[in-house]
């Protein structure tokens, strides 16, 4: 039943509005009305004279949105002005009681209709948001080759359309199984994440979302126990309300989004969970090819068996290289190295063994140089490093101590072996040796040989 309130003048009597779908109130003045709190209704016919209270202002701003069917004892239109100012008001002079019930009710479906349309307008443009995010995602798709830089522009655009405060990225480190700080845009996150913030399944709200692959809406995360064990108590301190919902790829968990919200007053709800879950959907598969891609083009540039570069990567990194070195006019060498008798390991040892002490070498070559040299495995038990803006006797002195490194170490000691190893070193530079890629790796190729077919255990270069 529709509730009337009727204020005003005696001459419209409270019979004019009888009709079994309306429930009338009469009240004699807006003093009286608004003294009500309580109650709203669905429409209020007042007498125009009641402008001139002193209460007009209040009543005004408090029936804003409510349809006002505004009447007077005369036909005259004099009077309405101040009333035609406000929204969903209609005047009517000298109504009968027919005519106000037709208008109580026009009044009433305009008023429906008006907010209808606010529902589907905003539903519109909550589409178009998505919408938005979806084109966004397949452009990220279609362009975005690195995962770090993907994930930042989808959850960027996330964050906007759910309107949170920060967000943060989980994803499953594949060997150990656990959850793997990505990225995120929390700054007291982003001091942590130097620090590789793992997590395992179950612990904290991430971790648990992953295990159980079940999305979570805290509107009051001060009232989960979760919140305050492992990583969440050190990450979101300043959270007030957080959702976490697993990444989900073919029925399988990539890892977690986690948003969040930091003032009490902008708490999630099932519907901004219903909305980020959508997203998520999709953001999963781009998640996926993306790394899909990645592990692709690292496969095509690094060695299946100790990830160090290949050859495909050591060609294209020493073009790259002698053109810095042109433009910087500086030196560029290249050592070349041999395990000395690595056939024998094979033989005694067995192929497996064989393959565990390349392994090996390959991180001590790592280890024992720069970041910015280069180590990739030419082939069999060949080893070259890329040494930028070193000049021949530097060169030298850094493939000598290569030498006494290896001869010196003892491997697969946690095997059981212990084995001690020697290797052949041969160095070459550009440009004081060489004049192209191809003399370089020539040159040095030929310096190692040179030690490996008479001393082994040494360094020659070509200088």
């Amino acid at each position: 039943m529709n509730k009337v309130f009727l204020v005003g003048s005696d001459s419209l009597k409270q019979e004019d509005l009888l009709e079994p779908s309306l429930a009338v109130t009469r009240f004699k003045s807006i003093t009286g009305l608004l003294g009500r709190h309580d109650e709203t209704p669905d429409v209020v016919v007042i007498n125009r004279s009641q402008s001139s209270d002193p209460s007009f202002r209040k009543f005004a701003a408090k029936f804003r949105d409510i349809p006002k069917i505004v009447f007077s004892e005369t036909a005259s239109p004099r009077g309405f002005a101040v009333w035609l100012k406000y929204p969903h008001t209609y005047p009517i002079g000298s109504p009968s009681g027919r005519e106000l019930v037709y208008l109580v009710h026009k009044a009433i479906g305009d008023r429906r209709m008006i907010e209808e349309n606010l529902i589907l307008q905003q539903q519109l443009d909550a589409t178009r948001k998505e919408l938005d995010f979806f084109d966004t995602l397949s452009k990220t798709m279609t362009s975005a080759l690195d995962l770090d830089n993907m994930i930042g522009e989808i959850m960027k655009k996330a964050k906007r359309l759910i309107k949170a405060d920060a967000w943060s990225v989980f994803l499953i480190d594949e060997t150990t199984g656990d959850l793997v700080l990505e990225k995120t845009s929390h700054k007291k996150e982003r001091k942590v994440k130097s620090r590789k913030v793992r997590l395992k399944r179950g612990e904290g709200i991430a971790g648990w979302v992953a295990q159980e692959g079940i999305p979570v809406v805290l509107p009051d995360v001060s009232k989960d126990k979760r919140f305050h064990s492992g990583l969440n108590r050190d990450t979101h301190v300043e959270a007030k309300s957080l959702m976490c919902v697993p990444i989900r790829s073919k029925g399988t968990i990539l890892g977690v989004f986690e948003i969040i919200n930091m003032t009490s007053s902008a708490s999630f709800t099932k519907d901004d969970l219903a909305l980020f879950l959508r997203l998520v959907d999709h953001a999963a598969i781009a998640i996926e090819m993306t790394t899909i891609y990645q592990k692709m083009a690292e496969i095509s540039v690094t060695d299946d068996l100790t990830k160090l570069f290949n050859t495909r990567y050591l060609n294209r990194t020493l073009e790259i290289e002698i053109t810095r070195a042109n433009r910087h006019k500086s030196s560029l060498s290249l050592i070349f190295m041999d395990i000395d008798h690595f056939k024998l390991i094979n033989d005694n040892y067995g192929h497996l063994v064989g393959s565990k002490l390349l392994v090996e070498i390959g991180q001590l070559l790592l280890r024992s140089l720069r970041t910015i040299d280069i180590v990739a495995r030419y082939g069999g038990d060949e080893f070259v490093m890329v040494l930028p803006q070193t000049p021949p006797q530097a060169a030298l002195a850094i493939a000598e101590r290569l030498r006494s490194t290896v001869a010196q170490n003892l491997f697969l000691r946690k095997e059981g072996y212990s084995l001690n190893m020697t290797a052949s070193f041969g160095v070459a530079s550009y440009p004081e040796s060489s004049r192209s890629k191809e003399d370089l790796l020539r040159l040095a190729d030929e310096a190692m040989y040179r030690v490996k077919n008479q001393t082994r255990n040494g360094v020659y270069a070509i200088v």
